[in-house]
């Protein structure tokens, strides 16, 4: 008989669109199979303090379609040290709580690869993450709803370049992960795209937009924020001294990134997920993430899933793509 009873979910990180609907299926999934679930307030904060909460069927009625999460999200410094560990691991044990599932991204999966390792304790991740920057899965959750939040916003933002023969440089979140910026970019027609992974530089982008169309006044050029000239407002600094006859504007969209209903898309992959961690913790499954390659669920190490420098790349195929649509 599997030792399973009660199963803990949390959401830490940044908040994703889509992180409601898979707290959803993980509460609904651990009813299905005649287990309690146990709701974790403010991530791995609430965890070290005891933060709990019974839930049930009505605990996650109508929240499918709601951003953020309603289990909260926080940093956690206790979390961070042995001693707080520790007392997180007296929490699991005084609830009786026999497993864990953990929604976040490389920062959660880190903590959470640490604190299975120190005390053999069942946990399964799932990768709740606008930047889509996990390896093991095609796609993260919240990273659709996210991109479809930039195109949406540029698109709106294009309306008046084209009125006033402006230069838009538009900033996308990506920290460490252009990846936000990279198909954002591309679905928005963008004339350039400046990320971390392809290192184009200002001589780069001016070097394309001098190349560029002559016939056409406005331009849009998409820059994630951890790109290497230092974000949106440098590039702007940069373009206005090589380009002093443009109208330039900067817009950086921020953390309207983060919010706003998920899509279809996420609200399904967040499902799958959510129900597939509950099984993989019945089959003895642990310190491992759920994730989906060509539609098919696998589980990946946490130490496989969590981003590594050398696997920051992307494919010159994709690159070429940006080059020829901007021409």
């Amino acid at each position: 008989m599997n030792k399973i009873k009660n199963i803990g979910v949390l959401t830490s990180g940044g908040d994703a669109p889509g992180m409601n609907a898979a707290i959803r299926a993980v509460v609904r999934a651990a009813i299905y199979y005649d287990l309690q679930v146990t709701g974790i307030l403010r991530g791995y904060e609430g965890l070290v303090h005891g933060d709990f909460i019974e839930m049930d069927r009505k605990s996650v009625a109508n929240i499918i379609q709601r951003g953020g999460t309603i289990l909260k999200t926080a940093r956690s410094d206790a979390f961070r040290t042995k001693e707080g560990r520790e007392q997180a691991y007296q929490q699991l044990l005084k609830h009786k709580i026999d497993g864990l599932i953990v929604i976040g991204g490389d920062g959660t999966f880190t903590g959470a690869s640490l604190f299975t390792s120190e005390f053999n304790f069942p946990i399964i991740g799932l990768p709740g993450t606008i930047d889509n920057d996990l390896q093991g899965t095609d796609f993260t959750i919240g990273y659709d709803t996210a991109i479809n939040t930039v195109v949406n916003a540029v698109d709106k933002i294009r309306d008046t370049a084209e009125s006033h023969d402006r230069l838009f440089i538009v900033e996308v979140m990506g920290r460490d992960s252009g990846l936000i910026a990279l198909r954002s970019g591309i679905g928005v027609g963008a004339e350039a795209i400046l990320i971390p992974e392809a290192n184009m530089g200002v001589e780069g982008l001016i070097n394309r937009l001098e190349n560029g169309r002559k016939d056409k006044a406005s331009k849009i050029v998409v820059v994630a924020e951890g790109d290497e000239v230092g974000g949106a407002f440098n590039v702007g600094e940069a373009l206005k001294k090589h380009f002093p006859n443009y109208d330039i504007r900067v817009s950086v969209l921020g953390h309207i990134q983060r919010g706003g209903k998920p899509s279809c898309m996420d609200r399904v992959l967040a499902s799958r997920f959510g129900v597939a961690a509950v099984e993989g913790l019945l089959n003895d499954q642990s310190g491992v993430m759920v994730g989906q390659i060509n539609r098919e669920l696998v589980f990946t190490r946490f130490d496989h899933a969590i981003k590594h420098i050398d696997a920051q790349e992307v494919s010159p195929a994709w690159l070429k793509l940006v080059e020829i649509l901007s021409l």
